[in-house]
């Protein structure tokens, strides 16, 4: 079987959703890192407020933004892939994939 052609849209809905999966585990992560640090930063500072709010802000923003921010920059590079395997696949006549 050859691959000569890969339909780039749907590439990319896969390329989106796979890319923003991996945006909400890294934005998890931010998002603990700035509860540890916003911890830290209340114990060291007199005004308890300012390490809460930075935590919120980073921690809030990690969740929500980072997903998107992926989602949407893996869709569209997904798309640009997709498009240049098309052309390269019309020149060398695709990739042949063994099904056993």
């Amino acid at each position: 079987m050859v691959i000569k052609r890969v339909n780039p849209v749907s590439a990319a809905k896969i390329g989106g959703v796979l890319y923003g999966l991996l945006g909400l585990v890294i934005g998890a992560c931010v998002s603990v890192f700035a509860l540890l640090f916003s911890g830290a930063m209340a114990a060291l500072s007199d005004d308890r407020n300012a390490g809460q709010m930075v935590g919120m802000m980073f921690g809030a923003g990690a969740i929500v933004i980072m997903p998107i921010f992926y989602g949407v920059i893996g869709f569209v590079m997904t798309l640009i892939s997709a498009a240049l395997y098309n052309v390269a696949a019309k020149i060398t006549g695709g990739v042949e994939i063994d099904a056993a």
